[in-house]
């Protein structure tokens, strides 16, 4: 498959409609919330040992928004239903002090992580807001609370980093940020926003003059994945928006804008980057091209300039383009690579579900449905 994956015209030829190409994606969803005996969503489909992986917390969490998005976009409630379930399935397994656990269900130690918890907000909070169910305000709430008890007083969240993780400040959580400063909204808790502020503040206090943030990748700081990157970016931007702070605003445009830069001729984005924000590795990250899209369609959104939207259609194009729609195997039907070619560096040979989900984002959003907000 690797040596497939590198045929050019595999690249210039699988192109499909963006209607075919979400129905996919969302067919290939349905698979991994079916491949689990519970109601989480498989973290992946490994293409070696074919087999799916166990149910992960984190990314099912965000995954509900995206459920929710489609259920509304293409009039199949059947979607709806799985999102709903999804959101039982995530109040269930919260654990007792408010968090969300570290890894797949299956992981050891069970221990609450700062990241986790921040993805799974935004699915209690668009469960809520779809449903009024208090059930899941009482979630929200909690891991709202244990969020902000976690952070230190300099914005920092240093504890409850992810045992899996290499370092103890990272500046992706941001997107955990994003998530505390949406619930703030929704549930009028403005010391939520505040907190969610400090964060972002505390983050780009430690940017570089280009813009460059260090502590941002899972395993190498040197060198981070477009997707952790593209993860610190967004979580910049839409705190930035609800908390009305223009400096954070546009120091996540200017991150966007140097991404860009580095945007090959066929759409795609290398997988990692340098600290002068230079490709780091020949193969794409397809998580990070579909983060970067919406991150760029978004900042046209906010500031009507939309120099960024060709960037973020071509990045599109790209993931549509290696898709596969055909195969007749559930585990790869629909889904979407760790990495183009299939053996990079990131998720090696593996289709996770959140690239499935902001694959799923980027098309909504470029449709023009406010997709995962």
């Amino acid at each position: 498959m690797a040596i497939k994956d590198r045929l050019t015209g595999l690249r210039r030829t699988n192109q499909a409609s963006r209607e075919s190409a979400l129905a996919a994606a969302a067919g290939w969803l349905a698979a991994a919330q079916n491949a689990t005996p519970d109601d989480g969503a498989a973290a992946w489909y490994d293409l070696q040992r074919s087999a799916w992986k166990d149910s992960y917390p984190e990314t099912t969490g965000y995954i509900i928004p995206t459920l929710f998005d489609y259920a509304a976009f293409s009039g199949r409630e059947e979607f709806r239903d799985r999102a709903l379930r999804m959101a039982h399935w995530e109040s269930d397994i919260q654990l007792g002090e408010g968090g969300v656990r570290a890894g797949t269900i299956d992981s050891q130690p069970v221990a609450p992580t700062v990241f986790n918890t921040g993805q799974v907000l935004f699915g209690w909070a668009r469960a809520w807001r779809e449903t009024g169910d208090e059930r899941w305000r009482t979630s929200l709430v909690r891991a709202c609370e244990w969020l902000v008890a976690a952070q230190d007083k300099d914005g920092h969240w240093r504890r409850f980093a992810s045992p899996f993780a290499a370092q103890q400040i990272n500046s992706y959580n941001t997107r955990s940020a994003f998530g505390l400063a949406r619930a703030g909204v929704l549930l009028e808790r403005p010391d939520f926003v505040e907190s969610a502020l400090a964060n972002v503040r505390a983050v780009l206090s430690r940017a570089k003059a280009n813009g460059w943030l260090d502590h941002n990748c899972l395993d190498d700081d040197s060198r981070p994945l477009t997707h952790t990157i593209a993860y610190s970016i967004r979580g910049i931007l839409e705190v930035g928006v609800v908390a009305e702070d223009e400096n954070a605003v546009t120091a996540a445009s200017r991150m966007a804008e140097a991404v860009a830069l580095s945007q090959r001729s066929d759409g795609a984005l290398p997988g990692r980057l340098d600290g002068d924000w230079r490709a780091a590795a020949r193969w794409s990250c397809l998580t990070g091209n579909s983060q970067m899209a919406i991150n760029w369609l978004r900042l046209a959104e906010i500031h009507g300039d939309r120099r960024l939207v060709d960037n973020a259609e071509r990045a599109n194009r790209f993931n549509i383009s290696v898709q596969d729609r055909s195969s007749r195997h559930p585990g790869v039907r629909g889904g979407v690579k760790g990495s183009h070619p299939v053996d990079g560096g990131y998720m090696t040979y593996r289709y996770p579900n959140w690239a499935a989900k902001f694959f799923m984002d980027a098309l909504m959003l470029e449709a023009g449905y406010p997709a995962d907000r």
